[in-house]
């Protein structure tokens, strides 16, 4: 499944990594940061509260990630690059990222930066979006977000332009997590 999903995002404009572990996952958030140069001349990103962040130190985020803002705010989320957010599952016929989105420091974090780490857990993906909706009781969960590929829009005379209206780049880290030594 996780194949399927890479290809179906990589085709809607995402880049795919895949990582062994929750540690793996975080390594390779850390190297995406820096990449990216969040923690140098004031560029920050932001990581609204999730299972794999809750799985982590916040003194070890903070010295494996430098930049990092862990209070997602309107205004944080506005002034970061980057933002880092987890998904609760994935649709492997399309490449679309689900989430609950209900806390807005998930929106927040998902659409104002120019750069998106969207986290999936390989565990999550199923076959087609209509399974990944199954998965949630709208009674329950007021907000949902779909997310395929970076933004896009052919608002202005049909030209196709990337991040008009949300992150130029998405960046979806697929983690397992049976092996994690993060405590």
């Amino acid at each position: 499944m996780v194949g399927k999903f890479r290809a179906s995002a990589e085709a809607a404009g995402a880049e795919v990594i895949e990582a062994r572990s929750p540690d793996a996952a975080l390594a390779a958030i850390a190297r995406l940061l820096k990449e990216e140069g969040v923690g140098q001349e004031g560029r920050t990103a932001v990581w609204p509260d999730g299972p794999l962040r809750s799985a982590f130190h916040p003194e070890l985020l903070a010295q494996m990630l430098p930049g990092l803002v862990l209070d997602v705010t309107r205004d944080t989320a506005a002034a970061a690059h980057l933002g880092v957010t987890e998904f609760d599952c994935g649709a492997a016929s399309t490449g679309t990222l689900v989430q609950d989105a209900s806390a807005a420091a998930q929106r927040l974090a998902s659409t104002l930066p120019p750069v998106h780490i969207a986290l999936l857990r390989a565990g999550a993906i199923v076959a087609g979006v209509s399974a990944a909706l199954r998965r949630f009781d709208p009674a329950q969960v007021p907000f949902l977000a779909l997310v395929t590929g970076p933004s896009r829009t052919a608002d202005i005379e049909r030209v196709l332009t990337i991040g008009v209206h949300g992150p130029r780049r998405l960046v979806i880290v697929i983690y397992e997590t049976e092996t994690s030594h993060a405590r």
